[in-house]
């Protein structure tokens, strides 16, 4: 089966047309979608931007980022959960667009960098923090992953254009 096969059979199903045929639905998990990439966006700004040298200076990476690790732990997770309630609803739209692709590879390697390249930083705490050059390495990539969100954030509204 295609993706698109696959699309055109989840678009005739009950709960695709339940999902388009409620006037309230696709708007509210817009709404909710939205919400949660301001408050994901928003976390991964003020972490990177403490890694980057920028924001936070004077408290240590490891409690900037524990204190903002949950928030993005939880906005993906309500991402992913309306992003699958409006790929249900519109898989023709989504399923075979370049750019709702090129948006979830990019959310996954950023997650996944975002995760696995501080996770040592959680575990070391401080004494990998005061390491020479540990703060000098880390600001390139915290430059990148920023240039990552907001191409997220990009491709998010293009999918509507493409």
């Amino acid at each position: 089966m295609s993706v698109t096969e696959f699309g055109d059979w989840l678009y005739a199903t009950p709960v695709a047309t339940a999902i388009r045929e409620t006037s309230w639905i696709i708007p509210s998990i817009q709404s909710i979608h939205i919400l949660a990439i301001a408050v994901l966006i928003g976390s991964a700004l003020c972490t990177e931007l403490r890694f980057a040298g920028v924001l936070a200076t004077d408290r240590p990476a490891a409690d900037v980022l524990r204190r903002f690790l949950p928030w993005m732990r939880w906005a993906l997770l309500v991402l992913l959960t309306t992003g699958v309630i409006l790929v249900v609803a519109e898989p023709g739209r989504t399923l075979t667009n370049n750019v709702f692709i090129t948006k979830m590879v990019l959310v996954a390697g950023a997650s996944l960098v975002t995760l696995r390249a501080r996770k040592s930083l959680l575990v070391a705490g401080p004494a990998l923090e005061g390491a020479a050059g540990s703060a000098e390495s880390s600001r390139p990539l915290a430059w990148l992953m920023l240039l990552v969100w907001c191409c997220v954030i990009f491709c998010g509204r293009f999918i509507a254009y493409v």
